[in-house]
Order: C-alpha cells, then sequence, then structure tokens
C-alpha cells in the first residue's frame, strides 16, 4: 500500500462476510474478530443475566424498569458492536425492537478473556464511552473479578471494584446486594499454575469414589 494511500474502512458487508464461528465487530471503520467465548465465561454471563434478570427485567423480588438482553448486536452510527449483556432502561426502550438495536444501551457488560481482555477494555470501552452508554462492569471469571465503571464527562470512573466471594451493591442495579460467589459456583478452582502468564488457569478436581 502506497505511504499516501488511505487505509480502506470496513463496513457492515464485512462482518456478514466474517467467518460464521467468530464473532464481527466494527469500531472506527476497523473490523475485529474475536472468537466465541468458552465454557467460563458463558457460564458468568448467563448466570450474572439470571441474577440482575428477575429483579430488574421482569421485577422479581427488585424494581424492575429494564430490558436485559444476552449479546445484542448494537448498530451505534457506524460501530456495530456486541456486549455480552446489555440492558436499557424501560422508559427509553420500551419494548425489543424488531431489528438491530440502534439505541445505545443504558448498561453494557464484557466478560473477559485473555484473547479478548485488551480489546475489551480499550477500543471497546472507548467506543461505549463515545456512543454515551452510562454504565460498564468487567467481569473476569479465573481472576474472579468484577469491575464497574460510570461515565462522567466522557471518562471511566471506577465505582466498585470486588473480588472472590466478595458481596456489594454496583451501579446501576444497586437495588439489590450482588453476591459474587454465585458467579463463580458453577465453575472449577483456579490454581497459580497460569500465573506466569498473567491469567490463572483452571483445574477440575474430581470426586473419586472411597
Amino acid at each position: 500500500m502506497d505511504s499516501g494511500e488511505k487505509k480502506k474502512r470496513a463496513t457492515y458487508q464485512d462482518v456478514l462476510d466474517a467467518p460464521p464461528r467468530m464473532i464481527a465487530e466494527l469500531i472506527d471503520g476497523d473490523l475485529h474478530l474475536s472468537n466465541h467465548p468458552k465454557g467460563p465465561a458463558v457460564s458468568v454471563s448467563s448466570t450474572l443475566g439470571v441474577e440482575l434478570g428477575s429483579p430488574f427485567h421482569r421485577g422479581r423480588g427488585g424494581p424492575g424498569g429494564w430490558i436485559i438482553v444476552h449479546e445484542p448486536e448494537l448498530h451505534l452510527d457506524e460501530d456495530v458492536l456486541v456486549p455480552d449483556l446489555a440492558g436499557w432502561r424501560r422508559e427509553r426502550m420500551p419494548v425489543i425492537p424488531a431489528d438491530y438495536f440502534e439505541l445505545a444501551p443504558d448498561w453494557i457488560c464484557e466478560v473477559l478473556s485473555r484473547s479478548t481482555e485488551k480489546y475489551d477494555r480499550t477500543a471497546k470501552l472507548r467506543a461505549y464511552a463515545a456512543h454515551g452508554v452510562k454504565y460498564a462492569w468487567l467481569v473476569h471469571p479465573m481472576r474472579r473479578t468484577l469491575e464497574a465503571y460510570r461515565l462522567h464527562a466522557g471518562q471511566w470512573l471506577s465505582v466498585a471494584a470486588l473480588t472472590d466471594n466478595e458481596r456489594g451493591r454496583i451501579e446501576p442495579f444497586d437495588a439489590i446486594e450482588i453476591d459474587l460467589a454465585v458467579l463463580w459456583a458453577d465453575l472449577p478452582l483456579p490454581t497459580r499454575a497460569g500465573e506466569d502468564s498473567g491469567e490463572l488457569e483452571y483445574e477440575y478436581q474430581l470426586s473419586l469414589p472411597q
């Protein structure tokens, strides 16, 4: 490519043409491909969706007032983003759209992995901020952490950082207390084997008959 030639911007057609086993997203004209989440991430995302869905989506044991969905395809201007979870206050989005989600969520959650963490923390969080998403949660199944951020003057401010079996009331769902132990309850126990790579690995413990 000539030094003076501009890089071609990716379009939604590139998303449609992406390999079917990949999650394709667009940010500022760049195409980002990532693998579908593996077992621990899927488990944590599903469990968190249930924990928030009952009190906030359905109003059972909580205030209701939200629509919370898994992996919606967001079409925000020219960007296409797929968060692991996203939530809209019903006063802004009373019903699910018939097509793509073109209204920025009030809250998103990304479940981090070794392959996606850098992208989720940088380009993707910047895009969410640019489109006015008010709250962002980052959950790491292997480190067993939950970080919560609120958008203020275009910048992400930390409002909570919990780990392991801690409990807390976390914006914007602070009407109830969240027990982090529930998120990891179905996961194998972590070991220190992956410490050198900056991430814990899992070790399954088998219960053998005595």
